[in-house]
C-alpha cells in the first residue's frame, strides 16, 4: 500500500430534522449567499427551512445553477457575492450546485481572471470563502470533498478542479430531502456512486486490503439496496444511498491505492458535447473501459467478479466477461442505458470526441497513464 495523507475537515450533520442546526453552524454575523439550482428547493419548502434556520442573518439568493454548472452562469453569482460583500456561501441542492458553489467560493476573492481557476485545475487558488451545503440529491460526494467540475460553454469543455481550500465547512445530509426526487435522479445517483467507487478500486493490487473491502462494501450496498432506494421512500434505503454516495468520493477509499478516472474523463466529453446526464455517460463508458483494459485490470476484475457478483465458476475470462455483463445489466436494471446508440449517437461522433480529449489534454489517462487517444477511440467504438 502506498504512502498517503488523509485530510478532510468537513463536518457531517446526518439525519432527519436537523436543519435547525444551521443556526450553530453558520457564523452569527455572516452575510450569506444561498446558491440554488432550479425551483425544487423552493417548491418543496427546503429553502424556507434554510432561511428560517438562518434567522436574522443577512441573506441573498442566487438560483439557476444548471445540472452541469456553467462558468457563464456562476460568474453571475460571483458578481452578486462581490457586490453584496458576502462572507459565507450555502449550497442548497445536489452535487452540481455544490460544485458551482466551490467555484464561486474560490472566484469571489480571486485576484486574477476567474477562468484561469479552471485552466489551472484549481491549483492557483490560495484562499476561498467558507461555505456549507444542504444536500438534496445523493450522487457526487461533493458534499465532503474539495473538487468540482464546471463547464465552459464558450469552448465546449467540462473542466475538473480541486483545492484544499474548497472543502465544505459542514454538510447537512437529511435522507428525507430525497423523497421528492424523481426516479431518474435517484438512479443517476446510484450509478454515479458506483462508478466513483470503481474508479478507485478496479485498478491493480498494491496490498490495500482495507480499501478493497471498504470499496466492495459500498458496491454491494448499491447493488443490494440501490434499486429499493429508487423505487420506494424507505428511509433506511435512502439513508444508505446518501451515505454511500458521500463515502464513495470523500478521499477514504482512494487513500494509498492507484486510481483510474478514464471513465469520467471520457464521460465529461460526452456531457460537454451532447448534454447527457453525467451519471449516464459513466454507464455508457465503464463497461467498455472494463473490456478494453481487461488485461491491465485482470487481477482486480477477477476479485470484483468474485466478491461483488459471487462469480466463481468457469475460466478466468468467462468470469471477467460475466462481471462486465453483470455491471451493464445492473445499470440497465435501474433504467440507465449503456450504449451511445440509446442517445442517437453513432460512429460519426467518435473522431470529434477523441479530438476533444486531445484538445483538453486527456492523452495519458488511467492508473498507468497509458490510455492514449487510440485507446479512448476503442473504448468509444465499443460503446456504440
Amino acid at each position: 500500500m502506498r504512502n498517503f495523507n488523509v485530510y478532510n475537515p468537513t463536518h457531517i450533520v446526518f439525519g432527519q430534522g436537523r436543519m435547525g442546526e444551521l443556526d450553530q453552524l453558520v457564523p452569527a454575523q455572516a452575510r450569506v449567499l444561498i446558491l440554488l439550482g432550479g425551483e425544487s428547493a423552493r417548491k418543496t419548502g427546503t429553502l424556507d427551512e434554510v432561511k428560517a434556520a438562518l434567522g436574522s442573518r443577512e441573506v441573498f439568493e442566487f438560483s439557476g445553477i444548471e445540472p452541469n454548472p456553467s462558468y457563464e452562469t456562476l460568474m453571475g453569482a460571483v458578481e452578486l457575492g462581490r457586490q453584496e460583500r458576502v462572507d459565507f456561501l450555502l449550497a442548497v441542492g445536489g452535487g452540481s450546485v455544490i460544485d458551482g458553489t466551490k467555484f464561486v467560493a474560490a472566484a469571489i476573492p480571486f485576484e486574477g481572471e476567474p477562468a484561469t481557476i479552471l485552466e489551472a485545475f484549481g491549483r492557483n487558488v490560495s484562499k476561498a470563502l467558507p461555505f456549507g451545503s444542504v444536500l438534496t440529491l445523493p450522487a457526487t460526494g461533493s458534499e465532503m470533498n474539495s473538487g468540482g467540475v464546471v463547464t465552459r460553454k464558450s469552448i465546449g469543455a467540462k473542466l475538473p478542479f480541486s483545492n484544499r481550500t474548497l472543502f465544505p465547512v459542514f454538510s447537512i445530509l437529511d435522507p428525507t430531502k430525497t423523497y421528492t426526487l424523481p426516479e431518474r435522479q435517484l438512479a443517476n445517483g446510484v450509478v454515479d456512486a458506483f462508478v466513483h467507487t470503481i474508479e478507485q478500486y478496479l485498478t491493480f493490487d498494491v496490498g490495500g486490503l482495507v480499501q478493497d473491502r471498504f470499496a466492495e462494501g459500498l458496491l454491494l450496498t448499491l447493488v443490494e439496496h440501490g434499486p429499493k432506494a429508487i423505487a420506494t421512500q424507505d428511509y433506511d434505503a435512502r439513508a444508505n444511498l446518501m451515505w454511500v454516495a458521500t463515502l464513495a468520493l470523500n478521499g477514504l477509499i482512494g487513500a494509498g491505492v492507484p486510481q483510474d478516472w478514464t471513465t469520467h474523463m471520457i464521460g465529461h466529453e460526452l456531457t460537454a458535447k451532447y448534454d447527457i446526464d453525467h451519471a449516464r455517460t459513466l454507464a455508457i463508458v465503464l463497461p467498455s473501459v472494463m473490456q478494453v483494459r481487461r488485461e491491465a485490470k485482470r487481477a482486480k476484475l477477477l476479485q470484483y467478479a468474485q466478491r461483488v457478483w459471487g462469480l466463481v465458476g468457469g475460466t478466468e475470462d468467462e468470469r471477467i466477461d460475466a462481471a462486465i455483463d453483470r455491471t451493464r445489466a445492473f445499470f440497465e436494471s435501474v433504467g440507465i442505458p449503456t450504449r451511445l446508440s440509446a442517445y442517437g449517437i453513432g460512429a460519426e461522433a467518435i473522431e470529434p470526441l477523441v479530438a476533444q480529449l486531445e484538445a483538453h489534454g486527456m492523452v495519458a489517462l488511467g492508473e498507468h497513464r497509458d490510455v492514449t487517444p487510440a485507446v479512448s477511440r476503442r473504448i468509444l467504438e465499443l460503446s456504440l
